[in-house]
């Protein structure tokens, strides 16, 4: 039997997500977008995860508890470094009911959902683990040059 160099399902770019507390954010998960959970894989203590695997939206997560103890000492979790320079984006069928039902599940809107001059309806949230999630739905195609008018009437 030939070993596939690349697994079914991992031949797009995978975020690989730092989390203190990776279970609860699985459980979290689950309840805010509808995630899967694929797999786990426990410390050898049972105390955290070093590594599982979510479906959100047909899209695939890894995520995993912090180990400073491997990474020179340092945290590498949105809050411990006061914030994420990533935000993980979806297209999906309704953005209003993606952000709502992730409100209520415990994370922080932090843009509402709105219509955008680029033809998306566009909202952001932070996840209670420090994580910023973008979600979109496509509403109209634009050209380069309607969104370059639409914009400069945004900005104005």
């Amino acid at each position: 039997m030939t070993v596939k160099a690349i697994p079914d399902g991992c031949d797009k770019i995978i975020p690989h997500i730092v989390v203190d507390g990776a279970s609860d954010a699985i459980e979290f998960y689950k309840k805010a977008f509808g995630a899967q959970e694929l797999s786990r894989m426990p410390s050898q203590d049972g105390a955290k995860l070093m590594h599982a695997s979510i479906m959100v939206n047909g899209s695939l997560i890894f995520l995993c508890d912090d180990f400073p103890e491997f990474c020179g000492g340092k945290s590498r979790t949105p809050k411990a470094l006061t914030g994420s320079p990533v935000t993980l984006s979806f297209y999906v069928d309704n953005t209003d009911e993606w952000i709502d039902r992730a409100a209520k599940a415990g994370a922080e809107v932090t843009m509402p959902p709105a219509d955008m001059f680029w033809g998306d309806r566009y909202g952001t949230l932070r996840d209670p683990f420090g994580h910023e999630w973008a979600f979109c739905t496509h509403l109209k195609d634009l050209t380069p040059e309607e969104i370059g008018k639409a914009a400069a009437t945004a900005f104005c």
